[in-house]
């Protein structure tokens, strides 16, 4: 039997892809490079041990907890202490743009799935595919379009990372009660205000959640990420795996580990906070 060529299909679409905007996606790439770089750059005009201690009362503030703020302390610290400030800075920008830009465009799609099943149908295939196909494998496309840099380290965490906030935005929203859409129906609710008042506000636990493991999915993908070019923390281990060197492989693997705890932490408070305050 006359193999079926997918792969050269793939890449015949890919190639007029690259030869119809090779030129808009490599400026886009280049201007997505300078605004992440002078984001940091300003970040680093503040000092570390002031950048750390506006973080720590800014969680205090809105998380009351002081066992979050004195952890969020020692774990800053301690990454400065190692010596990859820089690279933690680079590694949180990045998944603070991945999980934005997922959020945005992951939300709708998935209140849209939860309105149209018929939409959901045809999404959750891809969504499948975005969650299973290796990473590497669409590495190459964007590495193709963008080239080198930030940018095809980001798309490739938006890929991985996104369907984890559709899914669970659908979830939520599809478990909201009929006997709360009936009395929105009675009030004379317009399909907007019952999304807004109703389903929204009863879904939100399920929502906060999407984002929580869309951050976390988007920090897995850190070391992914450097092998294209993207900044962080994902490049001391490649180095470290290509020198064999113990110490800076553990190290910048414990900033990552510190990193993941302390974004879970905050994020697991703000879903319980946010919760409580619906319930009351």
């Amino acid at each position: 039997m006359q193999k079926i060529p997918i792969g050269t299909w793939v890449q015949e679409g890919i190639n007029l892809i690259i030869d119809l905007t090779e030129s808009q996606f490599r400026t886009f790439s280049d201007k997505l490079n300078d605004l992440i770089g002078n984001i940091l750059d300003l970040l680093e005009i503040i000092h570390p041990y002031l950048l750390i201690s506006i973080l720590v009362i800014i969680s205090y503030i809105f998380k009351r907890n002081l066992k979050t703020a004195i952890l969020i302390a020692i774990g800053t610290f301690l990454i400065q202490n190692l010596g990859y400030w820089r690279e933690s800075l680079e590694t949180v920008t990045l998944v603070i743009f991945a999980t934005t830009i997922s959020a945005i465009v992951g939300i709708p799609i998935g209140i849209l799935c939860a309105h149209r099943p018929y939409v959901y149908a045809l999404v959750r295939p891809l969504l499948d595919l975005m969650q299973t196909i290796p990473t590497f494998v669409y590495l190459i496309p964007t590495l193709m379009l963008f080239g080198l840099g930030m940018a095809p380290g980001l798309f490739s965490t938006i890929i991985f990372a996104m369907p984890a906030t559709i899914r669970l935005t659908y979830l939520g929203l599809s478990k909201v009660p009929h006997s709360l859409m009936e009395v929105a129906d009675s009030f004379g609710a317009s399909r907007w205000t019952r999304l807004w008042t109703v389903e929204i506000p009863f879904a939100k636990s399920s929502i906060l959640t999407g984002v929580s493991q869309c951050v976390m999915l988007s920090l897995s993908m850190v070391v992914i990420a450097a092998l294209v070019g993207a900044e962080g923390l994902g490049k001391p281990v490649v180095q470290a795996l290509n020198t064999v060197n113990i110490v800076k492989g553990f190290e910048s693997g414990l900033a990552i580990v510190i990193i993941a705890i302390l974004l879970d932490r905050v994020l697991s408070i703000s879903e319980k906070n946010q919760v409580n305050s619906y319930e009351k």
